[in-house]
């Protein structure tokens, strides 16, 4: 069977993106893993399956590359925000679903997104670092020359530590530029790997680093290895709401693939 396909970057981030809307398409882990395998399929840090929604515009489904279903992706769900404005589907406002509910979002130009993003439990500080869910879970750690971190080495070693092996967390290593501009560096779960560019996890960063008095700025740009996000947010007391990220989301190209159902 063929299927068609856009390939989507956001900040370094890709992701091969399907419109499901119809249901005629029964992914599995296999399938999945083939397709985003970089040497044998299209490849990509994920996958996301558009479908239709009776609560929204739309739902989204990010799967990982290593062929799980994936918590949110903000720089995923970015990308299927611009394919659905391409594809006819969405308006330049749009109401979407996703692992962690009901999102808000505004497509800006043909090659920004402007997303509102979520805090779904407490912030805790631990021996490692800040941990909080931002519709995936975050640790973010505070670090110097950032350049020369080996962030696989170093991520890994968190990620399937005793503490977080279980349910898995993603791992973010933070460097202060300025009050408004961190640099970061991301290992992400189920990718098992740096990624150029992490939407939830720079959101957790930008607003851990208010939290912990490193920043007193309300925007705040994070700067990934792949491209500048900017996150946006209201606090008061360490109470954070409004909160939103804004970056880009590219086509890089279309085609169709095999395959076997």
């Amino acid at each position: 069977m063929k299927i068609k396909f856009s390939k989507y970057n956001g900040a370094g981030n890709d992701f091969i993106i399907i419109d499901n809307r119809n249901d005629n398409i029964n992914y599995n882990s296999s399938l999945i893993k083939n397709i985003c395998d970089r040497n044998f399929g299209i490849g990509g840090d994920g996958l996301i399956i558009i479908k239709n929604s009776i609560s929204s515009d739309f739902e989204i489904l990010h799967y990982t590359s290593d062929g799980n279903l994936g918590s949110l992706c903000g720089n995923g769900s970015r990308c299927a925000i611009s394919f659905a404005y391409k594809n006819n589907i969405i308006d330049k406002n749009t109401v979407f679903e996703a692992f962690d509910g009901i999102h808000e979002a505004e497509v800006i130009s043909d090659e920004l997104i402007k997303m509102e993003m979520k805090i779904n439990s407490d912030i805790i500080q631990n021996k490692y670092g800040t941990w909080l869910d931002t519709g995936s879970p975050h640790l973010v750690i505070e670090k110097e020359n950032t350049d020369k971190l080996d962030v696989n080495l170093e991520g890994s070693s968190i990620r399937y530590n005793d503490h977080y092996k279980r349910e898995g967390v993603n791992v973010n290593f933070v460097e202060k530029l300025s009050n408004e501009t961190f640099k970061i560096r991301t290992y992400e779960r189920g990718v098992e790997n740096e990624t150029l560019a992490c939407g939830t996890g720079s959101t957790a960063s930008a607003i851990c680093m208010n939290y912990l008095g490193k920043s007193n700025s309300n925007i705040i740009t994070m700067k990934c290895q792949g491209g500048d996000l900017k996150v946006e947010f209201n606090s008061k007391d360490k109470d954070f709401t409004n909160i939103s990220i804004t970056g880009p989301a590219n086509l890089v190209f279309e085609g169709q693939i095999d395959i076997k159902i």
